[in-house]
């Protein structure tokens, strides 16, 4: 699950049924998920609680962990998106902090209850925990690139590959941490500034 909204053209009946089928299927799932616990449910509990066969659930969705997460194309076009439409003067780490803790972390009182329960249960299941770093990392290549395209560099420059990486990373650093966000903010920090930066960095000596 995402809170990203973009502009598509308008859907056939075929594919509006489609997409209520799916959400029918994440929100039934979701709701499941929370009230008794993901390892709790199975697969035939969803597809009842839609009212849907489990033939149909899986044309949708390949397994249970992917119940809880949109399609990774989205995921893949914000994450792209954060890097090529940064505001003027913004640096590349900077912008991937910023879509991370917005993304990740979203609160406060504009907060969706509904993400706020999603990224909750994503926390406390180690299954959807994994599921959601596999789906994070996957799209470490395109990341790189766009970096590189970004900073006037060849595609394959070694460092944009490392600072998509250790970006891609920073975002698990949080979970566990008495302040998430101050976790996170700290790797971009690093990222940004480098080792030396750090304010409790020594000194290089003569």
């Amino acid at each position: 699950m995402t809170d990203a909204t973009s502009d598509r053209a308008p859907l056939g009946r075929r594919e509006r049924k489609k997409a209520a089928t799916r959400k029918a299927l994440a929100d039934a799932a979701l709701q499941l998920f929370v009230e008794r616990g993901y390892d709790q449910v199975g697969i035939r509990d969803v597809a009842e609680a839609a009212d849907v066969s489990t033939t149909t659930l899986f044309k949708h969705f390949p397994s249970k962990e992917a119940l809880v997460f949109d399609e990774g194309e989205e995921i893949r076009a914000d994450l792209l998106a954060a890097v090529r439409h940064r505001p003027t003067g913004q640096s590349i780490p900077g912008a991937l902090r910023d879509h991370v803790l917005h993304a990740r972390l979203r609160k406060g009182a504009d907060a969706d209850p509904q993400f706020a329960r999603f990224l909750e249960l994503v926390d406390d299941t180690p299954a959807l925990r994994d599921y959601a770093r596999r789906m994070w990392l996957q799209h470490e290549v395109d990341l790189a690139s766009a970096i590189a395209d970004e900073s006037g560099v060849p595609e394959g420059d070694p460092t944009c590959r490392a600072l998509a990486r250790f970006a891609l990373e920073a975002r698990d650093l949080g979970h566990g941490t008495p302040d998430p966000d101050a976790a996170i903010a700290r790797a971009f920090d690093l990222l940004e500034q480098g080792w030396a930066g750090r304010p409790d960095a020594p000194a290089e000596q003569d």
